[in-house]
């Protein structure tokens, strides 16, 4: 029974190891590439999709999400994405053209209005969520488009200017 258990727990050992060995200590965040989720909700999606592009050195994405993956073209689609900032706080964007999306819907649903803003020539309505974040919401007719996030509203804004229509790499 030892013999057979011994190559068991070396296995695992070297997987334990490996892992650790690639871990970051200093560093924890494990950034994710957003690109191959970005093409394919642009695929798919019915509408001209929208997202960040050229945000300065410091934004490092953190999660990307999208329903993209078990639609067909023309389907509604709902892309995700996240950052940690440079200032070390969250920052997500949202855009769907479901208006009953769950990541706009869990934000949205208790926000109170706080008026409008111009950030780069591009009117955004202001709203606080119940958690006391700024959420920024635009509609491009059947499209919501949300950004949101702990990070502050400067950060915010720079995310909200740096969305502009996608296009192929």
């Amino acid at each position: 029974m030892v013999r057979s258990l011994l190559p068991l727990t070396v296995l695992i050992l070297v997987i334990v190891g490996v892992t650790t060995l690639r871990q970051n200590p200093a560093d924890p965040v494990r950034e994710v590439d957003p690109g191959p989720s970005i093409s394919l909700a642009a695929e798919r999606a019915g509408y001209p999709l929208l997202v960040p592009q050229g945000l300065p050195d410091g934004w490092r994405p953190t999660s990307v999400r999208t329903d993209a993956v078990d639609g067909a073209a023309g389907d509604p689609v709902t892309l995700e994405i996240g950052w940690l900032t440079p200032a070390e706080q969250y920052a997500g964007f949202v855009i769907s053209d479901r208006r009953d999306a769950d990541p706009l819907d869990d934000v949205l649903a208790d926000a109170t209005d706080a008026g409008t803003t111009q950030i780069g020539g591009v009117t955004w309505d202001r709203r606080t969520t119940e958690r006391g974040e700024t959420a920024l919401t635009r509609t491009e007719g059947p499209v919501t488009l949300l950004i949101t996030g702990s990070a502050p509203d400067e950060e915010l804004a720079a995310l909200a200017a740096a969305v502009a229509p996608y296009r192929a790499p």
